[in-house]
C-alpha cells in the first residue's frame, strides 16, 4: 500500500495502535503458570475492544487470534489450553488485525519470567538489528541491501538469519507487495523501497538454523537445525528520511 491522503495515514495509525497496544499488553501480561490461550483470549479481548479483527483468523482461518510460539517454535505458533508457560521460557507473540480496512502487523520475542535460560542476548540482538535495519530505510534503498545488512549485524554477534520467513508490504491487506523484504542479501531481488509505501520489517534471528520448516499441525514453525529465534516487528511507512513507525507504542524497544 502508499499512502496518498491524510485518510489513509490515520487509517493506517488506528489499525497500528490496535496491534500495538494489543502486544504491549501480552506482554504484560504473560505469566509462568498461563497457558498461550490465555494470553491469546486477553489479546484478541483488546483488538475487539478497538473493533479491530485478527488477521490470521480472517484471512487464513489461523486457530487463534494471535500466534504465541514458544521456546524451539519460531512463528506461527497455535495458542493452546495445554500449552503452560514456565519460568525463563522464550516466547513470541505476533499480533496483526485489520481496523476499518487497514491492516497492520506487529511482533516481540520476550522471556517469561527470569531469563534463566540465558535466551536474553539473543532477544537484544533482534531487538538491535530491528532498529538498525529501520533507521536505515528511506525511498530508494535497495531491499536486498537492508538484507544484508540484517545478516551482517546477525553474524557479527554470532548468530544466524532465517532465508525463508520475510517482512512484507501491509496495509490493504495483510502481505502485499513487497512480498519478500528478507534478512540476507538476496541478489535475484532488484527491488527498492519507495516512498510513503507501508511495510512490515521483522527480523528473524536464529541460534543454529537456517530455515523454519512447518510441523504436521500445518502451521507452526521450527527451525531445520533446532535451536532458538528472536522476531521483532514493527509496521512502518518509508519516507524520504525517518521512518513513520506506525507502531512505535509497542514498547518492544523499552
Amino acid at each position: 500500500m502508499s499512502i496518498t491522503t491524510e485518510a489513509e495515514l490515520i487509517g493506517m495509525k488506528k489499525a497500528s495502535e490496535a496491534v500495538a497496544f494489543a502486544l504491549k499488553e501480552m506482554r504484560n501480561y504473560a505469566q509462568p503458570g498461563m497457558s498461550t490461550k490465555e494470553i491469546d483470549n486477553y489479546g484478541a479481548q483488546i483488538l475487539n475492544d478497538f473493533g479491530a479483527k485478527s488477521a490470521p483468523y480472517v484471512t487464513y482461518g489461523f486457530p487463534g487470534y494471535t500466534c504465541i510460539s514458544v521456546n524451539n517454535e519460531f512463528c506461527h505458533g497455535i495458542p493452546s489450553d495445554k500449552r503452560i508457560l514456565n519460568e525463563g521460557d522464550l516466547i513470541n507473540i505476533d499480533v496483526s488485525a485489520e481496523l476499518e480496512g487497514f491492516w497492520s502487523d506487529n511482533g516481540a520475542s520476550f522471556v517469561i519470567g527470569e531469563d534463566i535460560n540465558q535466551h536474553q542476548k539473543l532477544i537484544e540482538a533482534s531487538k538491535e538489528i530491528l532498529h538498525k535495519a529501520i533507521h536505515n530505510i528511506k525511498g530508494g534503498v535497495r531491499i536486498s541491501d537492508i538484507g544484508f545488512l540484517m545478516e551482517t549485524e546477525a553474524k557479527k554477534r554470532g548468530y544466524k538469519v532465517i532465508k525463508n520467513l520475510t517482512g512484507h508490504g501491509v496495509g490493504r491487506s495483510l502481505h502485499e507487495e513487497p512480498h519478500e523484504i528478507a534478512n540476507y542479501r538476496d541478489r535475484f531481488n532488484l527491488t527498492r523501497f519507495k516512498k510513503n509505501s507501508v511495510v512490515a520489517i521483522e527480523t528473524f534471528i536464529a541460534t543454529t538454523s537456517t530455515y523454519a520448516e512447518t510441523l504436521q499441525d500445518g502451521w507452526t514453525m521450527v527451525g531445520n537445525k533446532g535451536g532458538f529465534m528472536a522476531q521483532h516487528e514493527h509496521t512502518i511507512v518509508v519516507t524520504e528520511g525517518k521512518p513513520i513507525i506506525l507502531t512505535e507504542m509497542n514498547g518492544i524497544w523499552n
